[in-house]
């Protein structure tokens, strides 16, 4: 991994009282209604800076709702203990309306058309969204917009208000592109969940994007390079290992598809990963100079192991009953990742990514 760059914008010191982290969310459809929880868990907890927050796909959702409740609070008020206290209500007050309103929509990254009409749905493997959706109509772009003032994220440069990196891919390169700052909005976190099957790809200063998790579920460099902060929380929900495949393969369509997302939508995450724990080791063995390199301190919550039992295609189903089934096994997770893990945080790893590379 290359050196690490100081961060773009300076902002005042954070509270000594708590505790910077950064935030990696992995998307994954209505799946994310599971980082929801995990969300919903630090902010009650109320004793974390998010500095960076990188996500794709549902976790770009996430993370701009999280970003515009601390936007809204730094707006509102000027003394940086009572932004902070109103930042994390207001947030998750954001996310609650968001995903609320996904059970209500009842489809989250399915094309409308298709799963409304069945036969569209068996035609979809030999049409493109291009055909059986030429409006490109998507009901959760509205209720994005809605929740989320892209205007005043980008706005904002107040030192609590967390800084977003959204990643998706280039159609025409295959490389992933992060949107920050100015360059933030409702097109970059559509782009970041276009799956290119259901979706028309997103068209953003000329270029043409499709799904982030392509490139980066989620993307680890911006918060390397863009935040001060040393400290990693990697919310994952898709499952890195198959624990029903000791014995046997995948030998029905639905099981190979499924595997294959799985491995698809975690390669570019194990790359990174790989990186980090590779500059780590140099570091602790004094061969790199610690003054110019990062030393990444990874933790993890591993939503893949519980959501594996859900399945891919609940990823597209979100419903109102699943989203909050979701949502509680997220909380459970955030609330037993603070007992066993919030004294870690500033002082060591709690990840062992030797194991999930």
């Amino acid at each position: 991994m290359p050196e690490h760059e100081d961060p773009a914008a300076s902002t005042p010191p954070r509270s000594a009282s708590r505790l910077p982290l950064n935030l990696a969310l992995q998307g994954g459809g209505s799946h994310g209604a599971f980082t929801w929880g995990v969300l919903d868990t630090l902010l009650e907890d109320g004793q974390w800076d998010f500095d960076g927050i990188s996500g794709t796909s549902a976790g770009a959702m996430n993370a701009v709702a999280v970003a515009h409740g601390f936007a809204q609070a730094a707006r509102e008020h000027r003394d940086t203990q009572d932004a902070h206290a109103a930042g994390c209500a207001l947030a998750r007050a954001t996310l609650s309306r968001f995903w609320e309103g996904v059970g209500a929509v009842g489809t989250l990254f399915t094309a409308p058309l298709l799963s409304s009409k069945p036969l569209l749905g068996m035609m979809s493997q030999w049409l493109s969204p291009y055909q059986t959706n030429p409006l490109d109509f998507n009901p959760l772009r509205r209720l994005l917009e809605r929740e989320v003032d892209f205007e005043l994220l980008r706005a904002t440069r107040a030192a609590h208000v967390p800084r977003v990196f959204v990643c998706a891919t280039n159609v025409r390169t295959g490389r992933g592109e992060i949107f920050h700052g100015k360059r933030l909005s409702a097109d970059a976190v559509m782009a970041s969940a276009c799956l290119p099957l259901l979706f028309k790809a997103v068209q953003i200063e000329g270029e043409h994007y499709w799904d982030g998790g392509f490139s980066g579920n989620p993307a680890l460099h911006p918060l390397v390079y863009q935040t001060e902060c040393c400290d990693t929380l990697l919310v994952q929900i898709n499952p890195m290992e198959h624990p029903g495949l000791i014995d046997t393969v995948p030998d029905t369509v639905p099981e190979i598809v499924e595997r294959m997302n799985d491995i698809t939508f975690n390669a570019s995450l194990l790359a990174e990963l790989r990186s980090i724990e590779f500059v780590r080791r140099l570091l602790a063995e004094g061969r790199i100079d610690a003054r110019r390199y990062k030393d990444m301190r990874m933790h993890h919550v591993d939503g893949g192991a519980l959501l594996h039992a859900f399945g891919t295609a609940s990823k597209s189903r979100a419903d109102l009953g699943l989203v909050r089934k979701l949502f509680a096994l997220g909380r459970e997770a955030g609330q037993n990742w603070l007992a066993a893990h919030r004294a870690d945080v500033g002082q060591r790893a709690s990840m062992r990514i030797a194991e999930n590379i």
